[in-house]
């Protein structure tokens, strides 16, 4: 049976709330805010964000799960092994990417354990070797996960608002990641593009270490484009 109306505004309105919620916990302000007249639930915010951030997941993914209906496209035969492939090479990029993380400080138990009062994230500015391609690799594989998938109203619903919700999501974690690392970050993004890799704008890896190494210096001298 297809959704009605009433069930795809109730969706996209369950992402929305998702959305809202989800960016104004994860806001530099609001963060500076709790560091500033609670500093001893500072160390925690990391901790608590990522918690609140799966709990508020399950409304709009029961909601997609539950108003499945009949399929409006479904992977078959050669395109069924490279829609599958493909999210299975998403989903080990996404494992082998963590060794270059500091998965302590994205989980918060780093804070945690070292009672970090501060609103910005520990550490400075770091570069992946998926990094090189695109800004946001995670949410990269999260796309490329997430459509190659079956597609029912629902899905196709919820689908087309997490797409959104990643892009404009990666415009704000950009506002933040350019006040944490200014003029370093403001040359990564002129150079390397956001969620889809493109011909002749990456960094080689030589480029992606002196960018990181250079963030403090104000004067650094141009990166040529030998990538």
């Amino acid at each position: 049976m297809s959704l009605s109306g009433t069930q795809i505004a109730s969706l996209v309105l369950c992402w929305l709330a998702y959305a809202a919620l989800h960016s104004l916990l994860a806001s530099l302000r609001l963060k500076r805010v709790v560091a500033a007249h609670w500093p001893r639930l500072a160390p925690a915010y990391r901790l608590a964000f990522n918690l609140l951030a799966v709990v508020l997941l399950v409304p709009p993914l029961w909601l997609t799960f539950a108003w499945r209906g009949p399929l409006l496209w479904s992977w078959q035969g050669g395109w069924a092994w490279l829609a599958n492939g493909l999210a299975v090479a998403a989903a080990a990029g996404f494992l082998w990417s963590t060794r270059y993380y500091d998965m302590g400080v994205f989980y918060g138990s780093t804070q945690w354990r070292t009672r970090e009062h501060a609103a910005e994230d520990p550490g400075g500015l770091t570069l992946s070797p998926l990094h090189r391609h695109v800004r946001h690799p995670w949410y990269s594989l999260g796309l490329l996960i997430l459509w190659t998938r079956d597609m029912d109203e629902a899905r196709l619903t919820s689908a087309l608002c997490i797409t959104l919700y990643l892009w404009l999501g990666s415009l704000l974690e950009e506002r933040k990641l350019l006040a944490f690392h200014g003029k370093a970050y403001a040359r990564y993004r002129e150079r390397v593009p956001g969620l889809v890799p493109w011909p002749g704008r990456s960094l080689s890896a030589d480029e992606a270490h002196a960018l990181c190494t250079r963030r403090q210096a104000r004067d650094a001298t141009p990166m040529h484009d030998d990538a």
